[in-house]
């Protein structure tokens, strides 16, 4: 009786100490800086990531990236839907190996690629990879549904702290506009302040606040956008 006693601790400790080992989801916001200053952002939220880099100094937007990734023990698979700088890689799976130890992430590919935490979008309900599914016209009246047919979409990834959001279409390999930052929200009011927008970097500097609410999956958003005219849009989780 002892000894199966033993024998049921011993499997229960190295199937513990296994699980530990295993790299969980790096899940939240993660950055990298160049002596340059020159960053790049990473934000992995569900089952998808965007990568996108800009220089801090003069407000310039480089390039942005991202699509959905699955994760088997410390390989993470990763399939672009856009690639702003190189369509010919998007559709094209990365199988990267995942190290994460004291906040630090590696994924290492043909080389690695290390990136410092920004947040881990523990019990943030706005966390996720959102995709825009209906649109008042002109910000007024009934919600309308969009993106219902075809391929484009506008999906926006929120970590603890970090957004971007970004329009494109995997079938034609399109990218179209990006934009990213930090954001808060709290008490119905969600603001963001912007660090990177690929249409327009007199933007990058700003801040936009807006109302809010979270209900039965839906996140409801309404104010005025960065050109000044009013929304009012619905957003959902990818499935």
């Amino acid at each position: 009786m002892k000894q199966l006693l033993t024998i049921s601790l011993m499997l229960i400790s190295v199937l513990t100490i296994a699980q530990e080992r295993l790299p969980q989801v790096p899940k939240g916001a993660w950055k990298s800086q160049e002596p340059t200053g020159s960053a790049s952002t990473l934000i992995v939220a569900d089952n998808y990531l965007s990568i996108a880099s800009y220089s801090i100094n003069n407000k310039y937007f480089e390039r942005s990236e991202g699509g959905p990734f699955t994760m088997s023990g410390d390989q993470l698979t990763y399939t672009p839907e856009f690639n702003s700088a190189d369509t010919s890689k998007v559709g094209i799976p990365i199988v990267f190996t995942v190290t994460v130890k004291d906040d630090i992430l590696t994924l290492r590919y043909e080389e690695a690629m290390v990136w410092m935490r920004v947040d881990n979008a523990t019990n943030v309900p706005m966390a996720g990879a959102w995709h825009i599914t209906e649109r008042a016209a002109n910000g007024q009246g009934e919600l309308v549904k969009i993106h219902q047919e075809g391929t484009r979409k506008t999906i926006k990834m929120l970590s603890g702290t970090r957004f971007q959001w970004f329009a494109i279409d995997p079938v034609v390999k399109g990218f179209y506009a990006t934009g990213g930052g930090t954001y808060t929200a709290k008490d119905g009011k969600y603001t963001e302040n912007i660090q990177f927008f690929s249409k327009d970097n007199n933007r990058v500097g700003s801040s936009l606040k807006f109302n809010y609410k979270l209900e039965n999956g839906r996140w409801d958003h309404s104010g005025k956008s960065s050109d000044g005219k009013p929304i009012h849009e619905i957003w959902e989780k990818i499935p």
